[in-house]
C-alpha cells in the first residue's frame, strides 16, 4: 500500500478528531472507546494508533485545537480594536459566549470539557494539564487588565491579580451553567449584558482595589 501523503495524513487526523468530538459529546469520554471513534469515523483502530497513542492523547489534541481557535479569536479582536484593550476584551468575550449558541462544534467541545469528562484513571494527566492551563490563564488575564489600566479604561488602583481570579470564575461559571441547562437563559441575547456586568465589577467594586494596608501587613513581624 502506498504511503499516505502529508496532506492525507493531516486529513485523516482531522477526521478522527471530529469523530472523537462527536462521540465524547454524545457518550462522555469514559464511556467512549477507541473502537467507537474509529467506527464513527469509518476507519480502523489502526488508523487511530497511527496518529494517537491512546484516548488521552486524542482528547489532548481536541483541547489544544480548541485553545488554538481561541488564540486566533483573540488576535482577530486585537486587530479590530488595536488601541482599545477593553474593547478587545469585551467583544471577544461576547463573541465567544454567543458562539456557544451558534457554533455546534465549539459547544460540543465545551460540553466535553465541563460536563463529559472525568479526570480520573487514564485521564488524570489531562487534569494536570487543566491545572497548568488555569495557572497560565491568571497572568494572561492580569496582563490584559493592566493594558486597560494603562489606556485609562479601568481604575489605576485595580488589583489585577485578584480581578483575574474573579473574571475567570465569572466567565467559566456562566459557560458551565448555560451548558448544563441551555434553556435556563438566552445566552445569545444576554451575553453583552453579562460581559458588561463583569466590566462594571472591575470598574466600580471596592473589593477589587489595591488596599493600602496590604503592604503594611506584609511588614508586620
Amino acid at each position: 500500500m502506498a504511503r499516505k501523503t502529508k496532506a492525507q495524513a493531516l486529513e485523516t487526523k482531522s477526521l478522527l478528531i471530529e469523530a472523537a468530538i462527536d462521540c465524547f459529546a454524545g457518550r462522555g469520554v469514559s464511556a467512549t472507546s477507541l473502537s467507537d471513534i474509529a467506527e464513527h469515523a469509518g476507519m480502523t483502530r489502526g488508523a487511530i494508533y497511527w496518529h494517537f497513542k491512546n484516548k488521552t492523547e486524542l482528547f489532548k489534541a481536541i483541547w489544544v485545537n480548541s485553545d488554538e481557535e481561541i488564540d486566533r479569536l483573540h488576535l482577530e479582536f486585537a486587530s479590530l480594536y488595536p488601541n482599545d484593550p477593553l474593547g478587545q476584551l469585551k467583544h471577544f468575550l461576547i463573541s465567544f459566549l454567543q458562539s456557544l449558541v451558534v457554533d455546534e462544534r465549539r459547544r460540543k467541545i465545551m460540553e466535553i470539557i465541563y460536563h463529559k469528562c472525568e479526570f480520573v484513571g487514564e485521564m488524570q494527566s489531562i487534569n494536570q494539564l487543566d491545572q497548568k492551563l488555569v495557572l497560565e490563564d491568571y497572568p494572561k488575564i492580569a496582563e490584559k487588565l493592566s493594558l486597560c489600566i494603562h489606556a485609562q479604561q479601568l481604575p489605576s488602583t485595580l488589583d489585577t491579580q485578584r480581578s483575574a481570579v474573579v473574571c475567570r470564575a465569572y466567565i467559566t461559571g456562566i459557560i458551565e451553567n448555560w451548558l448544563f441547562s441551555p434553556a435556563s437563559f438566552d445566552m445569545k441575547a444576554l451575553a453583552p449584558t453579562l460581559v458588561q456586568a463583569m466590566i462594571d465589577l472591575l470598574q466600580y467594586s471596592p473589593s477589587l482595589r489595591i488596599t493600602p494596608h496590604a503592604e503594611s501587613d506584609d511588614n508586620v513581624s
